[in-house]
């Protein structure tokens, strides 16, 4: 079985027993150098006192106080390069230096600002395609005290139980997706908006998708 990574992100710290549960069962536990700290207010609460140090503290060190820079100066990894955001090089480090991994939960990824959250979300769908995570069996997941979402880039199933709500987004206008397992069928859905696969319901288990051609989908649920 595959190493599992929680990457913590400066958004919304996560409240609820779930995502912390994450966090607490994760082989290596990496933070984007604004969530840092954010996690160690909350580390104890997670596992107890002293509570678990990061095994990485990730970024361009921009949101990082001086103390605790130099309190934890052997877990960081400074990158400058300001091509992508900290989530990005959090997510590159993990698949580059940790070995084996097959879990990636990304939390802190919404919250406090819209621009922030649309954007890390919407790079779920960069990182499945970039990175052939399905190809090389990677789950990659952003888990907040309300939803999970993920990345799909081509047609599948969804072992997600009924009854919950689930939002679908993709950038390709293009794209056509068959649903069954869903109260509203998409068969007919032009993606010309983010609002025109949203708020949609569960009525089966399995809910299966599928693409008319393979592309970048985002799948946010309850």
């Amino acid at each position: 079985m595959g190493k599992s990574v929680a990457i913590i992100c400066n958004g919304d710290f996560p409240a609820k027993p779930y995502p912390r549960y994450l966090i607490q069962t994760a082989d290596f536990i990496v933070c984007c150098d604004g969530a840092a700290e954010a996690y160690f207010r909350n580390m104890g609460k997670i596992f107890g006192e002293p509570g678990r140090q990061p095994d990485v503290i990730i970024g361009d060190m921009d949101s990082l106080k001086p103390s605790t820079a130099k309190k934890f100066g052997g877990k960081l990894v400074r990158v400058t390069e300001q091509e992508t955001n900290d989530l990005t090089k959090a997510v590159k480090h993990v698949l580059e230096e940790i070995q084996d991994v097959s879990q990636i939960t990304i939390l802190g990824a919404s919250g406090k600002r819209e621009d922030h959250t649309i954007g890390n979300l919407s790079l779920l769908m960069t990182y499945a395609k970039d990175f052939n995570l399905e190809e090389r069996g990677i789950r990659m997941e952003a888990v907040s005290d309300h939803s999970t979402a993920f990345a799909m880039t081509d047609s599948g199933e969804i072992h997600c139980g009924t009854g919950r709500s689930m939002s679908i987004f993709t950038a390709d206008t293009s794209l056509r997706i068959k649903s069954s397992g869903l109260e509203w069928a998409t068969d007919g859905v032009v993606f010309d908006n983010w609002w025109k696969a949203t708020l949609n319901r569960t009525n089966a288990d399995i809910v299966t998708l599928e693409f008319s051609h393979p592309a970048p989908v985002l799948i946010i649920l309850d």
